[in-house]
């Protein structure tokens, strides 16, 4: 039999497939990919961040454990050897720069794309180009910014490419990789991990972007604090502070007033936090939330879970996670914290905010604050584990009910022993195991809280079993 040849989405002719053009694609940019990719011509109506982005690695601000001296990613780009990579950071925390760089470095063709705007017809010409080069020697870097929006089949087709070495990929991301890119592209890919700017990097840029020949004009000067207090307030982001400076800048140069503090503060509206409630921001700070909690800091735990709830998530989500919360982690060192935890998403449901943010900081400080003990957790656990190992052990004959006059006479209920009639309200000596599991112990309670009282009473319970 013949073997079929091996399908290729961008091979001629074919049926219609992933990256299949719909109408012809236009005439590719031969330099720099498109007109608002990296290595573009800047507009002078461009965003400030755009007009005073480096274009060259020294120009860099930031990043030391990527770009400083002798590390790889800064050798890489030096050499013009780059790998696939991924570029993975928070908004504003250099991905596009070093895009402007690696555009500026390389000797290959670099093409930018961006996976909001371009299209699958982009996608496989850019591809198909970059084979043609490649036929003569020459080599394509790929940019594709927010590639976290190609979806699982897309970044597929970017697999025997990457691969083979017609395109060297380089990928930009504000989301968790392990998470937002397929585990066979990630797998061929280098992550290199951005970190938010430092507020001394932001500060050193805002006054670079003054002195600029394409910066901002502060014709009456400016005052040390007013930079400090924009740094401040970008939240590591220098996009952010950038446009932050040219708000001001215009809003001082229109009364041709000298640029302050108190100008900043007047001009500043609420400050939006860096936190997306499906992404991995969401579950960074839940978790820190969780563990402070446990590990019984209520000055952190209020802290956190103000986090969520001023950057918009569900209060009802918060309180789901106090509710597991008081028997996966306080248990019955505290009986009181369960109780606690119910009654803050009864009051909040009946108060809603602004007031219900009352019952929901008591109990996150009940929670903090209560003694803890997993024993509980643990203990189901346990019971599971033996339920999976052994099956269906039967219900020993004295524990079951004896309704009728046959399950009598075959034994049922026969020997039990009734606690409330014994002495002390326990039948010493009585087990209520399977017979196999005789003597299994899946709760053992802690000496912290309430449950050194239920320890000592469990103690004095089985030393009578025995």
């Amino acid at each position: 039999m013949a073997r079929r040849p091996r399908f290729d989405p961008y091979s001629e002719p074919h049926a219609p497939g992933l990256f299949d053009e719909i109408e012809p694609a236009p005439e590719a940019p031969r330099s720099g990919g498109a007109a608002s990719g990296p290595g573009a011509e800047r507009r002078a109506d461009a965003p400030l961040a755009d007009r005073v982005r480096p274009s060259r690695l020294e120009e860099v601000a930031g990043q030391p454990e990527l770009l400083g001296e002798g590390k790889p990613l800064a050798e890489a780009i030096r050499g013009d050897e780059l790998p696939s990579m991924i570029l993975w950071g928070p908004p504003g925390s250099g991905k596009t720069t070093l895009a402007h760089v690696l555009a500026s470095s390389t000797r290959a063709r670099f093409v930018a794309l961006s996976a909001v705007l371009g299209g699958v017809a982009e996608v496989r010409r850019i591809v198909q180009e970059a084979r043609a080069r490649r036929r003569d020697g020459l080599r394509t870097v790929l940019f594709v910014d927010e590639i976290h929006r190609f979806n699982r089949a897309q970044q597929d087709a970017f697999l025997p490419h990457v691969e083979d070495g017609t395109i060297v990929l380089v990928g930009a991301t504000t989301e968790n990789p392990s998470f937002a890119v397929n585990a066979p592209l990630l797998s061929r890919c280098v992550v290199y991990q951005l970190q938010p700017l430092s507020h001394e990097v932001i500060d050193g840029l805002l006054r670079r972007a003054i002195e600029h020949p394409a910066g901002v004009r502060l014709g009456a000067g400016f005052e040390d604090d007013a930079l400090s207090a924009i740094a401040a307030s970008a939240g590591g982001d220098a996009r952010r502070a950038l446009q932050f400076l040219e708000l001001c800048a215009r809003l001082a140069g229109q009364r041709n007033e000298r640029l302050t503090r108190a100008w900043v503060e007047h001009v500043s509206t609420h400050r939006p936090l860096l936190y997306d409630k499906s992404g991995e921001e969401h579950y960074n700070v839940v978790s820190a939330f969780i563990k402070s909690m446990r590990g019984s800091d209520p000055d952190a735990a209020i802290y956190w879970m103000m986090r969520m709830l001023e950057a918009g998530d569900d209060p009802l989500f918060v309180l789901r996670r106090m509710l597991i919360f008081a028997s996966e982690d306080v248990g019955n060192a505290d009986p009181r914290a369960l109780s606690v935890a119910v009654a803050a998403d009864e009051a909040f449901r009946r108060l809603g905010m602004p007031e219900g943010i009352y019952p929901l900081a008591q109990a996150c400080l009940y929670l903090a604050s209560a003694p803890k003990s997993n024993a509980s957790n643990v203990a189901w656990h346990r019971a599971r584990e033996a339920v999976t190992e052994h099956g269906s052990l039967p219900v020993p004959l004295k524990l079951r009910n004896a309704p009728t006059a046959l399950m009598k006479e075959q034994g049922c209920g026969e020997g039990y022993r009734y606690p409330h009639d014994e002495p002390g309200g326990v039948a010493e000596g009585e087990k209520y195991l399977p017979e196999l599991l005789a003597g299994a112990c899946f709760y053992e309670p802690t000496d912290r809280g309430y449950e050194r009282n239920i320890g000592e009473r469990l103690r004095w319970i089985r030393s009578g079993q025995k």
